[in-house]
C-alpha cells in the first residue's frame, strides 16, 4: 500500500484553517530552509512556534525543547528533521493531540505517516508547505 497525500483541495482547506504552526527542527540560522520557510509562513499570518532544544527563540518567538512543552494547542506540526526521527515526532504529536503533521520535502517515513493517519491526524508528507501555500492560496 502506498501513501497518498491529501488532495489539493484538502491541503488548501488545511492551510486555511491552521493558525498556529509548531516547527520541529526550526534552525535559528537564516540560511537554512527551515528558517526561510517558517519566516515566509509567519509573514503570511501564521504564528510560528519553534521546537528546538537549546535555543531561546527564533523569528521573535519563544522556542520550546519539545512539543509537550508548548503550553497552548497547535494546529499543525511542520517537521524539518531527518526521516529516522519521524516516528518519535509522531509519538509526540499523538501525545499532544495535534490534529495535523506536515513532513517537508525530502522527508518520507511511510510507517510513521500511516500511524499518524490511523490515529486521526491529517498527514502531508514530502511536500513544502511554503510552495503549497503559494500554489494554492496566494
Amino acid at each position: 500500500m502506498s501513501f497518498q497525500n491529501p488532495s489539493s483541495d484538502e491541503i488548501r482547506a488545511l492551510l486555511q484553517r491552521v493558525r498556529t504552526i509548531a516547527v520541529v527542527g526550526l534552525s535559528p540560522k537564516p540560511g537554512r530552509p527551515s528558517y526561510a520557510v517558517s519566516q515566509a509562513m509567519q509573514r503570511f499570518g501564521y504564528r510560528i512556534v519553534p521546537v528546538r532544544p537549546a535555543v531561546a527563540e527564533v523569528l521573535g518567538e519563544k522556542a520550546y525543547a519539545c512539543l509537550a512543552d508548548i503550553p497552548f494547542p497547535v494546529d499543525l506540526v511542520d517537521v524539518f528533521r531527518a526521516a529516522e526521527h519521524i516516528p518519535g515526532v509522531v509519538e509526540e504529536c499523538l501525545a499532544i493531540n495535534a490534529p495535523a503533521i506536515w513532513l517537508q520535502e525530502g522527508i518520507v517515513h511511510i510507517d510513521a505517516a500511516e500511524q499518524a493517519r490511523a490515529a486521526g491526524m491529517t498527514v502531508v508528507m514530502d511536500r513544502c508547505i511554503y510552495k503549497d501555500y503559494l500554489a494554492l492560496l496566494d
